[in-house]
């Protein structure tokens, strides 16, 4: 017979990676984020500073926030925070979008997302 805690956790994992996806597809602009981290507030302001509404996941005020972490890690190649998501792609962390704002693409993507979506981006978030 098989492991039931092993399925039970496999389970979790996906419906969390379900999760995760739908509110990356959902949103114009996701950052997975933690309240204490100044990269994370440092992204948040840059698109506060754009008049640009985005989507935070602050994983530090979920009690399986390390396992949004694994997840993020497995799609992204790392785990740590800011994860930036706009129009369904990862662009990288703090610096990766500071530096795609200074080059001028930063804007566009999101542009690009809220014409697509009709300016979908006030849709509330679908995690708890």
């Amino acid at each position: 017979m098989g492991n039931s805690t092993s399925a039970a956790t496999d389970f979790t994992n996906t419906a969390t990676a379900n999760q995760i996806k739908e509110t990356i597809s959902d949103h114009c602009v996701v950052i997975f984020s933690k309240t204490t981290c100044s990269y994370c507030n440092m992204a948040k302001k840059l698109f506060q500073d754009m008049n640009v509404n985005y989507t935070a996941i602050e994983l530090d005020m979920y009690e399986n926030g390390s396992q949004f972490q694994d997840i993020l890690h497995e799609m992204t190649g790392g785990r740590t925070v800011p994860r930036i998501f706009i129009n369904g792609n990862f662009v990288g962390g703090a610096t990766d979008t500071q530096r795609l704002h200074r080059e001028g693409k930063l804007l566009p993507l999101v542009h690009q997302c809220q014409i697509l979506r009709g300016e979908n981006s006030g849709k509330p978030c679908s995690l708890p």
